[in-house]
């Protein structure tokens, strides 16, 4: 017979000493051993849930409704469909694995050990957008080449006819054609731009001129959707080396996008994008905050994936494209979000010394 409680003392100090957590429940359903690392990744004080049943453990009130949501998951997953392996996310983002061990061979015993896994799912995803983006650049070749030629033919065309619909009265059928053209190649363009981005043409330029001219760039827009940009200038001369067009570029964006989150939030009265940038060590931090829709940690997740989008005429390659741009400045890119809440992205940059 299985007996956790007769083990030797040197065994349980191994299970102390491994860098996964473990969770042993007798055959009652009550705990019969919990290690320092799982207690750690619970937040819970040391022996605080020795001889708690799982229905105890899940009503304790120590831990959170997002915890207690993760352990009952775990429980479905495990326990009642008799899975061996369950991943997951946890409240700041880290990635989980959970293997079970039950049946005979723990004679009604049921073993739990977790390991965190954010480090091999961070080369996963980087795998899988390097496999996106290596498709996409023979992708976006054949579409240059086989698209734009016939586009701008079209246009051409379209152009020596509009004295001619102008005679009739239907000039505005040739506006909405060449509109709908200009939008085919921006397209193309965003194609091109995310498979073969091009070098940054660097040029210092203060931060706080940088932020002054997107605002003015997207103010008037921001007004006609109902919601208001708040520049917060930095205090200090901060300065950085960037492509001005491409750094324009992923503001632009990401401003566009919060007015989009802002125009879908069922509430619409109220809404605020909020702009500035703050000094970081040897970096600045520019943010741009909404307080539209929000995200859920499953689409923040696919965020930055070429093709990933939410919206129904969107390509999915800006925040792709944008993410590629800061990292060939040196930045970085996050994004925080909780739903009906707002989301709110952070680019770091080297500053100039």
């Amino acid at each position: 017979m299985f007996q956790f409680g007769s083990m030797n003392s040197i065994y349980k100090n191994i299970l102390e000493q491994i860098d996964s957590g473990v969770m042993l429940f007798d055959e009652e359903g009550t705990l019969a051993f919990m290690n320092a690392q799982m207690y750690g990744m619970l937040e819970m004080q040391r022996y605080d849930l020795t001889g708690y049943s799982c229905v105890q453990m899940l009503n304790h009130t120590s831990f959170s409704r997002y915890k207690k949501k993760q352990l009952l998951r775990l429980y479905r997953e495990t326990v009642y469909k008799g899975k061996t392996s369950h991943e997951f996310m946890d409240e700041y983002g880290r990635y989980w694995k959970v293997t079970a061990s039950y049946g005979e061979k723990m004679n009604g015993y049921y073993l739990f050990v977790a390991k965190e896994i954010s480090d091999y799912k961070q080369i996963e995803q980087t795998a899988y957008q390097n496999d996106n983006l290596a498709m996409l650049g023979k992708l976006s070749a054949s579409i240059a080449h086989e698209i734009r030629n016939p586009l701008t033919a079209i246009r051409g065309f379209i152009q020596l006819l509009r004295p001619h619909l102008q005679g009739l009265g239907k000039e505005e059928y040739a506006k909405i054609i060449l509109s709908e053209i200009d939008r085919a190649n921006d397209i193309i363009h965003e194609f091109l731009s995310s498979s073969k981005p091009t070098p940054p043409q660097v040029a210092i330029i203060p931060v706080s001129a940088l932020l002054k001219e997107v605002v003015l760039l997207t103010e008037s827009e921001a007004l006609m959707t109902g919601c208001q940009i708040n520049l917060h200038a930095p205090h200090a001369d901060l300065t950085v080396s960037v492509d001005v067009k491409q750094m324009k570029q992923v503001l632009l964006n990401m401003i566009r996008n919060a007015m989009e989150a802002v125009s879908d939030k069922e509430s619409h009265t109220g809404g605020r994008i909020e702009l500035g940038a703050r000094r970081d060590g040897t970096s600045v931090r520019i943010f741009v905050s909404d307080n539209g829709k929000g995200m859920d940690s499953c689409t923040m997740d696919r965020l930055f994936n070429p093709f990933f989008t939410t919206k129904d005429t969107g390509t999915g390659l800006g925040l792709s494209v944008s993410e590629r741009i800061v990292k060939n400045h040196g930045g970085t890119i996050s994004v925080t979000s909780q739903l009906n809440e707002g989301t709110s992205f952070v680019i770091s940059l080297p500053l100039i010394q």
